[in-house]
């Protein structure tokens, strides 16, 4: 892996050379002072030994109490990665995550394994009750073997994220991406691994392998042995690797592209709202859970709009270890540019940004950063001919949608409709004070994984998901994504003591003919 501190440097040579590498065309003893890290690449063998390793583990660790899989397991790993957060956060950074969002990542992981969370997951694995002389209890079995395939832009996040199937009973076996595996592999082999280890889990409950996706992929479906796969990836090949899943009897979790929206309302604080929105320019965009798309009511249009621009001018490139860089390198800005005239093309007005800058801010056509970028799209009715709107983008460019003058009531059943008809469904968040409107916001939109009101976009919380949700985000079984509960299906169970089962099938309708007199 190269440090991405090279790309500043000298981006074409270093892209060069991460090719040659790739295809071994560069010596083992001949590695520059940029390398940082060398993963093994696993061959076909390779992945059919580490899905045969996780199918012999499945039974034994699902046979381990839920307060060992669950409150032991979770609570050991929330400190080991506690204790290793700076460590992770310098691994973040070298794979190119600038330091501030190195350090939220880690912040929400630290989430997805904390009390509250455990507490909640918990709760959903299993309910008891007692009715007569049975014992009645609901519960969440393992599916088996998962397999999770997670993305280039935030590998080691996701396979965190995925380490929680591992509490519902299931083994996991994940494959790091080529271009960024050391993160992946550094958290599972350096965190994950011991505290399994130190739990007696059996050889197997986790396994990491590196290598191409398709054949990964293709290998992971024609295995007898899998039987969940985690894809992360964009919603056209999401959409046909889920058919696939179904077509070989696997089941299909999808983690696909956001088009997230932020509804504006007219008392709103647009000054804190501002803030939350112009998360969206964060990692130049290239996050699926930013805010890609604003609808704001016509009254605080322009206050809204230049307090984006304001705080979009604060939001600088730079290299991964500085404080305070939010900006990381668009290495192909051709669809930047493509997206933008067609927003212009259509009428939309530009209010800042629109150019590649080079390191130090200065504009340049051939720099490897690109500006937060605002346009204006004048109307609801019309605003998804807008290609920024109608798809996702992986740019800092973000379309506000200026809705038409109409009655209050009437507005905001526009704006819930227009949220509700989104194609996507990863995120949505609503900024507004009248407790009226808050509640019709909350209560009737029904499309996405989360929603927040009030509150930073992607800032996470205990008990509620990081990932997941509907449309296009998640397929026709898309949700809000908790892998402990997405990689387990429900089971129903009653223990008796003495009950007579004549009368378990026919003592119900006894009781109601008695119960009526007759």
């Amino acid at each position: 892996m190269v440090d991405s501190d090279a790309l500043l440097d000298d981006a074409f040579s270093t892209l060069t050379m991460k090719r040659k590498l790739e295809s071994g065309r560069i010596p083992a003893e001949n590695l520059p002072a940029t390398i940082v890290g060398r993963v093994a690449r696993a061959d076909r063998r390779t992945t059919d030994l580490a899905l045969e390793a996780a199918a012999a583990a499945a039974a034994p660790w699902a046979a381990f109490p839920p307060e060992t899989r669950i409150e032991q397991f979770g609570t050991l790993l929330y400190r080991r990665l506690a204790e290793q957060a700076e460590r992770i956060t310098e691994v973040l950074v070298q794979e190119g995550h600038p330091l501030a969002l190195a350090r939220w990542q880690v912040s929400g992981a630290l989430e997805v394994f904390g009390p509250e969370s455990l507490g909640f997951y918990r709760s959903q694995m299993l309910q008891e009750y007692r009715h007569g002389e049975r014992r009645i209890s609901v519960r969440r079995r393992p599916d088996g073997v998962v397999c999770l395939n997670p993305p280039q832009n935030a590998p080691l996040s996701s396979a965190l994220l995925g380490v929680t199937a591992i509490m519902a009973g299931n083994s996991l076996v994940v494959r790091a991406p080529r271009s960024a595996p050391l993160g992946v592999m550094y958290v599972l082999q350096e965190v994950v691994a011991p505290v399994l280890a130190e739990l007696g889990a059996p050889p197997g409950t986790l396994g990491v392998v590196c290598g191409d996706p398709a054949p990964m992929l293709d290998a992971w479906l024609e295995s007898p042995l899998v039987d969940d796969i985690m894809y992360f990836g964009s919603s056209e090949n999401g959409m046909r690797f889920q058919e696939r899943c179904i077509a070989a009897g696997k089941k299909p979790i999808l983690e696909l592209a956001g088009n997230d929206v932020v509804l504006v309302w007219k008392d709103a604080d647009l000054d804190l709202a501002a803030e939350a929105i112009t998360e969206s320019f964060y990692g130049s965009g290239q996050l699926c859970m930013i805010p890609n798309q604003v609808v704001v009511h016509p009254d605080v249009r322009d206050e809204l709009v230049a307090l984006l621009a304001e705080k979009a001018a604060r939001i600088r490139p730079g290299r991964s270890s500085e404080e305070g860089v939010l900006l990381t390198p668009v290495l192909r800005n051709e669809k930047f540019f493509s997206c933008l005239r067609d927003a212009l093309d259509r009428g939309a007005e530009l209010v800042c940004g629109g150019h590649a800058i080079q390191e130090d801010g200065t504009r340049d056509t051939a720099g490897i950063f690109l500006e937060p970028t605002v346009v204006v799209v004048r109307g609801l009715e019309k605003a998804r001919e807008v290609q920024a709107v109608r798809e996702e983008t992986f740019f800092p460019l973000l379309p506000v949608i200026v809705a038409e003058p109409a009655p209050d009531d009437l507005l905001l059943d526009r704006f819930i409709d227009f949220v509700n008809s989104n194609a996507y469904g990863l995120r949505n968040s609503a900024w507004a004070r009248d407790p009226e409107v808050v509640d019709r916001i909350v209560t009737r939109i029904t499309q996405g994984g989360l929603l927040k009101v009030n509150d930073s976009h992607i800032g996470f919380l205990p008990y509620l998901p990081t990932h997941g949700g509907t449309g296009l985000t998640g397929g026709v079984f898309g949700e809000a994504n908790y892998p402990i509960l997405r990689t387990s299906h429900i089971q129903g169970v009653s223990v008796a003591a003495g009950a007579r089962p004549s009368e378990a099938v026919f003592g119900a309708w006894k009781a109601l003919q008695a119960a009526a007199g007759h």
